[in-house]
């Protein structure tokens, strides 16, 4: 019996058993996730001989068959001789900027599935900190890394580090294009040499600190606040990820710290909101319908906050059922006391290429019900979700993430495969602010449409450098959105 875990925009299915549970429960976890991983980041573990290989790949073959989006483009004998990796990349509807621009540029494979459990709920080894790569200049191969931000009581939070601090260095060799994946990728203990801003100018320093990365629980609630402006009452809320709780998806320690933040903004009759989603990636869905239901205007839990579409194999077989039928694709808003739309005609959303599906999924999902206006730099572009598929049978210890479905307003829009565009351009600056600090880029820029003291600072570029990639694309359930569901036979 083959076992699926629905969740993130994920989901459990076989042939056949769904158990919807989020992260892996044996069968594969759906994963509405945009994790930005490639083949190239996988690292085999079982053997790769011929016989093995052919064995892996054909469990690989059936499940895709089955569950995959683009299951009717996939080959009809593909090369079943290849390493598991390889074969499931030879398999997929690939993404082509020219000739496949609606293609897949999300699904992933890895070697061992079990270790994705607690990084989707925010565990993982880490410093605390995330960052984005930079080249040091134009046409340079040195490579710098800026610090977004640091997570409290971290490993990088006690060593000193803050946002926007410059890393040049590790272990006393200068990043560059050719070696940062090594020196800030591998290993757990890490001595980075900053550098500091002359002007806007990179001066490299004597000044080190050294880190020791550790398992570390992530809460994606990092940050609210209430200001005064004029006459409004601005509420202001950086949130991380969408993960329900450090338990997985039954622990709602997380959504009730969200809740508990709008209950306050309630009480405190805020009239405005800024949503700071510039640094999260997605998780799960049922987290992103909470902090939707807690904005949206005018919804109830009668109102379609997104619905699903699913590929014309399994889509029959979920309507014929009679533990799902039609409200197995359909994710209305909840009923929440905590809910301020009332006092609210509109919500402005900050965003970077880090803001990707379940924050894309706020954005889409709200605007039918209310205006919803973006600042910040193009979000990551990701409408479509995933699942891990694991095989229960203890066979194999591959996880694979393919893409499984589609989502789609209340309007029927799913027009963001690019990204959205935003409503208001603000490149983050090379020199940056603490978040909160009303002066910062994307925040002062929200708060000037408030107070009506600005119209649009449309096209604003203020940092000089390139860059490269950021951490966040590394996170476990990064691009995601995760979906939990009950059990299903069919």
């Amino acid at each position: 019996m083959k076992k699926y875990v629905v969740n993130t925009f994920n989901y459990q299915f076989p042939k056949r058993v769904w158990s919807l549970n989020w992260l892996l429960i044996a069968g594969f976890v759906v994963c509405l996730s945009a994790c930005k991983k490639t083949t190239d980041d996988v690292t085999p573990q079982l053997s790769t001989s011929s016989s093995a290989s052919q064995s892996v790949d054909g469990w690989i073959l059936d499940e895709m068959r089955y569950l995959y989006y683009w299951n009717d483009k996939i080959p009809a004998n593909p090369d079943t001789t290849l390493a598991p990796d390889k074969f499931f990349s030879s398999i997929l509807n690939t993404y082509n900027a020219t000739t496949n621009p609606t293609g897949d540029r999300f699904s992933w494979i890895e070697d061992d599935g079990n270790t994705l459990k607690s990084e989707l709920s925010g565990q993982s080894t880490t410093t605390g900190m995330n960052f984005t790569l930079y080249l040091r200049s134009s046409g340079s191969t040195d490579v710098i890394a800026q610090v977004l931000y640091v997570l409290p009581n971290s490993p990088a939070a006690k060593a000193g580090l803050k946002r926007g601090d410059i890393i040049s260095k590790v272990a006393g060799t200068s990043l560059s294009t050719t070696n940062y994946s090594d020196l800030l990728f591998t290993g757990t203990t890490f001595t980075y040499g900053l550098a500091s801003l002359s002007g806007q100018s990179l001066v490299d320093t004597d000044k080190t600190v050294t880190v020791t990365a550790t398992v570390f629980q992530e809460n994606p609630v990092f940050m609210d606040s209430v200001y005064t402006v004029g006459s409004k009452k601005v509420g202001y809320f950086v949130y991380n990820q969408f993960v329900t709780g450090p338990s997985g998806p039954d622990d709602h320690t997380y959504d009730n710290q969200v809740d508990a933040i709008f209950n306050n903004f309630k009480a405190q009759g805020v009239n405005e909101l800024v949503l700071d989603l510039r640094y999260n990636p997605g998780g799960y869905t049922s987290s992103s319908a909470n902090l939707a239901s807690l904005i949206g205007k005018g919804i109830s839990s009668s109102k379609l906050y997104f619905r699903e579409e699913w590929n014309a194999t399994i889509t029959p077989l979920l309507l014929n059922d009679p533990q799902y039928g039609s409200s197995f694709f359909i994710q209305n808003f909840l009923d929440k006391s905590q809910n301020i739309g009332s006092n609210l005609s509109r919500v402005f959303v900050l965003t970077t290429d880090n803001t990707a599906s379940a924050s894309e999924l706020i954005i889409n999902g709200l605007r039918p019900y209310m205006t919803v206006t973006t600042i910040g730099t193009t979000t990551y572009g990701k409408n479509v979700g995933s699942i891990t598929v694991t095989d229960d049978s203890g066979r194999f210890k591959w996880g694979m993430q393919p893409i499984v479905f589609k989502s789609f307003n209340s309007a029927g829009k799913s027009d963001y495969s690019t990204g959205f565009t935003p409503n208001i351009e603000v490149e983050e600056p090379i020199n940056l602010l603490p978040l909160g600090d009303t002066k910062e880029a994307l925040l002062s820029t929200a708060l000037a449409q408030i107070s009506g003291s600005a119209s649009t600072r449309s096209g604003v570029t203020t940092n000089p450098l390139k860059p490269l990639r950021s951490s966040i694309q590394r996170k476990a359930g990064g691009q995601s959105m995760v979906k939990v569901l009950k059990t299903l036979k069919l």
